[in-house]
């Protein structure tokens, strides 16, 4: 598009001197990008995102989260402790686990909450290999474990996990104090109030609080105060003209941790920025949120379709990494060995020393527990061992998978495809696999083909197949309402859809229109879904038909920032403010067990 604007300018300006025939390029250029550039004002910031006000809010070195070594019980594998906030004696349950191969994991959640906090199911191959673990110091203030070549420190009060690898100090847990864990409750009296008035308070604070701390703190007397009593966007928020419930109120969980030593720190993706992550000190955090972004800009932290929430500390002597296994939305902070004060950086210039190397960041989610792994490397090589030893690997793609794909949006019929394929033989270029977009489908319906375009789809496979080639299809889990859709029917009569708050069947739009979307937290659904990629139910497909999934983030086309309403329900009586994040992992793990049973007609039970 850029080249196309600019063309006519270039003709225009023939004969011009070159200077001023640069500035008008540059000028036009500056335009062309304003213009198509991502319109900023649909997605959240983190200001306008309460939970992560409030959690960026917190002031270092003042957390009021203790461990208390009277409860503490050790086991072979595990020590397990409680942890009290003391400003409102909320009580949470503390694990610490010993994991093969030089890894850790910390789990924190609520002692006894209101209901179940969501933990994280599929992102793990299965339960984490454990490891013997040894207590080598224990008095009123800390507990020293040790395992292999690696110990853990755990301090008391306040509470801090420190982890060393060779008697050396390699990634820090609260040690900044900004731990957050906002414990589920009855909603106040108080703020039963109408929409109006929630509109009229989100104002107030968003002016009020704007470059403020607004962390939790003590009143007058020491008494203690709910900073979310005094935050409207705790208990319901708006964003533009939608409206989230927040049945649940205020759940967000939050750590620091810190990587002495480290120099730089890569990873949360996926973000349209430089490959080691840049300092939020003067900006929003990364955010890890998977939307649908058209046009996102380049170099900032803004979310994007995938999350990741993996960290990677690097330095000159070890690399470590730690794995915030949380799928709410989550936002990140990084400040990296330029972030000192200007006392600071005077001082050490006096002094003619520096403080040795430090790589701190933030995590915060709106909900779930804190569940996180610490990977202790030494070497990148390591990190990325012991992380894929808790996710698995990705098998070796097919080998054509690695050569040219062709994909457009759209090919008319399957001439046109027959056509595109054979200028690649004659213009003699390589390309191994053809793509094919919704509108090779019956009238947007995923697992048809349109009976007059693509009339002869096995043929059109087949005819790809005899050259060396491959045919991909796209399939996403918005589903067309259609009285006269098999796929629609069975998931209206099986109940396979997400519903509202209401429990009625949720509605979006979506490529196809009206749009209901499949709850894969079901794993009857799944079940379901993955069977569509039989060849007896996938009429006019082959075994070298290949799937493509999008629009999985989940894509909501009238939804909030794009996405589908936070309190939404899923199975199990989740909301989709827990689950959000790996929506669409779960949609590709059904698919990708969908062609497994496909190609070796296994019985596979989908009840992961």
């Amino acid at each position: 598009m850029q080249g196309k604007a600019i063309a006519p300018s270039v003709t225009f300006l023939q004969g011009i001197t070159r200077l001023p025939v640069l500035l008008f390029l540059i000028v036009e250029l500056l335009t062309v990008q304003r213009s198509t550039a991502v319109d900023r004002n649909n997605f959240k910031s983190c200001q306008q995102s309460s939970f992560c006000r409030r959690c960026r809010g917190v002031q270092s070195g003042e957390s009021s989260y203790e461990l208390h070594l009277n409860t503490l019980k050790v086991e072979p594998s595990n020590i397990q402790a409680d942890i009290v906030n003391t400003q409102n004696d909320a009580r949470f349950h503390f694990q610490l686990f010993a994991l093969q191969d030089g890894t850790f994991r910390m789990k924190i959640n609520e002692k006894s909450p209101l209901k179940p906090r969501f933990e994280v199911p599929f992102a793990l191959i299965g339960e984490p290999a454990l490891d013997k673990l040894e207590v080598v110091e224990r008095n009123t203030e800390f507990i020293t474990i040790k395992c292999g070549e690696n110990k853990i420190i755990v301090n008391s009060i306040p509470f801090s996990v420190n982890v060393y690898s060779d008697d050396e100090l390699v990634i820090s847990a609260n040690a900044r104090g900004l731990m957050r864990f906002e414990h589920m409750r009855h909603k106040p009296e108080q703020l039963i109030m109408t929409a109006f008035t929630i509109q009229y308070l989100h104002i107030v604070f968003f002016f009020r609080h704007e470059g403020e701390a607004a962390g939790e703190g003590e009143g007058e007397g020491g008494a203690a105060v709910d900073d979310t009593v005094s935050d409207p966007g705790a208990w319901e928020e708006n964003f533009k003209s939608h409206h989230d419930t927040k049945p649940n109120g205020p759940t967000a969980v939050a750590m620091d941790f810190s990587f002495p030593g480290a120099y730089h720190a890569y990873g949360i993706p996926e973000h349209a920025d430089s490959f080691a992550l840049k300092s939020t000190k003067n900006s929003d955090p990364y955010r890890l949120y998977n939307l649908d972004v058209f046009e996102y800009e380049l170099h900032n932290g803004m979310a994007l379709y995938g999350s990741i929430p993996v960290l990677i500390a690097h330095g000159t002597k070890r690399t470590v990494g730690v794995f915030w296994m949380n799928a709410a939305e989550t936002w990140v902070d990084i400040f990296g060995p330029g972030d000192q004060n200007v006392v600071s950086s005077i001082v050490n210039f006096v002094s003619g020393s520096a403080p040795p190397p430090q790589v701190d960041s933030h995590f915060m989610s709106e909900s779930g527990i804190i569940d996180t792994f610490f990977m202790v490397g030494p070497k990148p090589k390591d990190v990325f061992r012991q992380y894929t030893k808790l996710t698995g690997t990705a098998p070796l793609p097919q080998y054509f998978a690695l050569a040219h794909h062709q994909s457009r949006w759209n090919y008319n019929d399957q001439d046109d495809v027959r056509n595109v394929d054979n200028k690649f033989d004659e213009y003699d270029i390589p390309n191994d696999v053809m793509w094919l977009d919704i509108e090779h489908t019956d009238g947007k319906k995923y697992f048809t083909w349109d009976p007059i375009k693509f009339s002869q789809s096995v043929d059109m496979v087949n005819n790809l197949t005899a050259k060396g080639r491959k045919l991909v299809a796209i399939v996403d889990p918005h589903i067309k309402r259609d009285a006269g859709y098999f796929l629609h029917n069975d998931a209206e009569n099986n109940d396979y859809y997400v519903k509202t708050k209401d429990g009625k069947v949720f509605e979006g739009w979506c490529w196809p229109g009206s749009s209901s979307y499949l709850d894969l937290m079901n794993p009857e659904v799944r079940n379901y879904l993955s069977s569509r990629y039989l060849l007896e139910n996938y009429h006019g497909s082959t075994l070298d038909l290949y799937i493509w999934n999008d629009m999985n983030e989940p894509s909501v086309f009238n939804g909030p920032e794009v996405t589908m309403h936070k309190d939404c329900v899923h199975h199990g009586d989740w909301e989709h403010r827990d689950i959000h994040n790996i929506y669409g992992l779960i949609h590709t793990l059904t698919t990708f067990e969908g062609l497994m049973k496909r190609g070796e007609k296994v019985n596979c039970d989908l009840s992961f």
